[in-house]
């Protein structure tokens, strides 16, 4: 796998030429800058990129960060959305795909990378389905319908599995990496799910059901899903590093809330910020990261003690956060800060030791 270069590289826009075929659109971004309130000498950097971001997900493949982006809300009209290839070490936009279009535009929000296959997953919400991208070529390889109000996507490499949330009638909807085609679906009557995360060593796919404040739980073996109650309006959830624990963002109450999966309760909920939106993981220290929409920023978050051990302010309205293996973060926000309404993508460093600070220069923490 590709190791991802934490030196920050302060470098002028401009246009990378890349021999990844005709269906990447090439460009450009300016120059990235130390974000607010970054400390002396830490790897934490920000830079307006595009208008509409919503998710990333990074490829240890290809060392490449990809992100969504959408123009139009509800009940507005999408008039523009593109898939973004995105350098993670200068923060530039090397190359741009367009989504196709069926009727309308296949606006993509949601996202995650299959390095196995070199594809992308992503859902295209405003569409009611999800659809699949090469990594190496941005060519769109399929367009699957009948997931209503698709909202996010998870990928299980290791059983060539990928599951989509159907907020729209509280169906889990899995899809055959391979073939391309969907193979299950399992719905909970009333449910709202939105956010996801898998365990690959046993195939539990875990979903926010933010209607109701709980997870929903399916794992191979079970003949109906398990529910468990967490904090209230959870958008997002992550799974612990030896998936025993989730951790669920939850929106109306500003908090990260600590399930116990085996006996399903919560066992600590730390207040990170109003608006709690994404979560991630950082696997070598075991640290979550927690995007607070409303409040502008990113708690780091020590699940075991129940405290937060730092916070950093990104540009306003902070949508998606993303963690690497190697313990670096990356932040899309909503700010229409740039000098064009740009929306940001923030880049900073989750240690065991300094949670924002970061260590010396190209080094990463040990796991």
């Amino acid at each position: 796998m590709a190791s991802l270069n934490l030196r920050l590289r302060r470098v002028a826009a401009t246009t990378v030429a890349l021999a990844l075929g005709s269906a990447l659109a090439l460009t450009g971004t300016g120059t990235a800058t130390a974000a607010t309130g970054a400390p002396a000498g830490g790897d934490l950097a920000s830079v307006p990129l595009a208008q509409g971001l919503y998710q990333s997900a990074y490829s240890e493949r290809n060392d490449v960060l990809w992100a969504t982006s959408a123009v139009g809300q509800p009940p507005a009209p999408v008039t523009g959305s593109r898939l973004l290839r995105i350098d993670p070490d200068s923060l530039e936009i090397t190359a741009a795909v367009t989504p196709p279009l069926n009727g309308t535009v296949e606006a993509v929000y949601g996202i995650d990378v299959d390095d196995e296959h070199n594809t992308l997953w992503v859902t295209n919400t405003r569409n009611n389905s999800v659809a699949v991208y090469s990594q190496r070529t941005g060519r769109h390889l399929a367009t699957r319908t009948n997931v209503n109000h698709s909202r996010e996507v998870v990928v299980d490499e290791k059983r060539d599995v990928v599951w989509a949330s159907s907020f729209g009638d509280g169906a889990l909807v899995a899809f055959d990496s391979r073939t391309l085609k969907e193979i299950k679906r399992v719905t909970v009557e009333g449910s709202g799910p939105t956010g996801l995360a898998v365990n690959e060593r046993t195939g539990a796919v875990y979903a926010a059901d933010f209607t109701n404040s709980r997870i929903i739980e399916f794992a191979p073996g079970l003949r109906a899903p398990r529910l468990i109650p967490t904090g209230g309006g959870p958008l997002s959830i992550a799974l612990s590093t030896d998936g025993r624990s989730a951790y669920t963002a939850d929106q109306t109450t500003g908090t990260v809330s600590v399930v116990d999966l085996r006996k399903g309760t919560v066992v600590r909920s730390v207040a990170t910020g109003e608006g709690a939106k994404s979560v991630a993981v950082d696997r070598c220290s075991g640290r979550v990261a927690v995007a607070n929409r409303l409040a502008g920023s990113v708690s780091v978050v020590d699940p075991r003690a129940g405290r937060v051990v730092g916070s950093v302010t990104t540009g306003a309205y902070p949508n998606h956060v993303e963690v690497t293996d190697g313990g670096t973060a990356f932040v899309v926000d909503k700010s229409g800060a740039g000098p064009g309404g740009e929306d940001g993508l923030t880049r900073l460093r989750l240690t065991p030791q300094a949670a924002l600070s970061g260590p010396p220069a190209g080094t990463r923490p040990a796991c």
